[in-house]
């Protein structure tokens, strides 16, 4: 199987409408046809310094995320893709009117964490937090893991023209690193080209590699 990695793109931008996952999502594929088709593709939505870890953000309709010279526009990549999404370096992308210009691509190889975090998880058929959870669960068990730590946020509106998903952040702490790896690598729940289901380190819950135990 095709490693999995973060491709990272220095950018300028100033901000961004908070609900940039659409026009974000419509910009990335416009630039590169294949994403669409890829699936182990996935994209992060972009956050500005404010939103810390990604439990809060600006509200209100019309809210920006004011963007420091240091964030990244960041896509989820089979390896193999790195040289096809690089075509992205030096565009300059159309995000809802606001201008993105894509600079040089670093790649970041995916860490072995024990906590993981998701910003926005969709699962269509949870409809309280009780069957969000559940539902995470079961994902989590087909992918063979288990969660000694499993929190969720509350319910989040993502708008496309389309329609507008239900979505929660999730926080989850796994046993093991292969275990870690494989819920980076596939994700949960559904949408994972408008942003969701992608899972980041959880900064503040160590790195598994510092262990020595080598299950953790």
């Amino acid at each position: 199987m095709d490693e999995v990695v973060d491709a990272a793109f220095a950018i300028e931008c100033r901000s961004l409408p908070v609900d940039h996952a659409f026009a974000l999502s419509q910009a990335i594929l416009a630039a590169l046809p294949w994403f669409a088709d890829e699936p182990q593709a996935g994209l992060h939505t972009v956050h500005g310094a404010a939103s810390g870890a990604g439990w809060q953000r600006p509200e209100g309709k019309d809210a920006l995320l004011q963007l420091s010279h240091r964030t990244r526009l960041v896509l989820r990549l089979p390896e193999s893709r790195l040289q096809d999404a690089a075509a992205l370096s030096g565009q300059t992308l159309d995000i809802a009117g606001y201008a993105m210009r894509v600079g040089r691509l670093q790649p970041r190889p995916l860490l072995r964490i024990a906590s993981l975090f998701s910003r926005s998880v969709i699962f269509e058929d949870a409809n309280d937090e009780t069957e969000f959870l559940a539902a995470a669960t079961e994902a989590l068990r087909a992918l063979g893991a288990e969660a000694s730590t499993m929190l969720c946020g509350r319910d989040v509106a993502l708008a496309t023209p389309q329609r507008s998903y239900r979505t929660r952040s999730l926080m989850v702490t796994v046993a093991t690193p292969a275990q870690s790896l494989a819920l980076q690598r596939q994700g949960l729940g559904e949408a994972r080209k408008l942003g969701c289901g992608l899972f980041i380190p959880h900064k503040d819950l160590g790195d598994l590699r510092s262990r020595a135990d080598q299950s953790f």
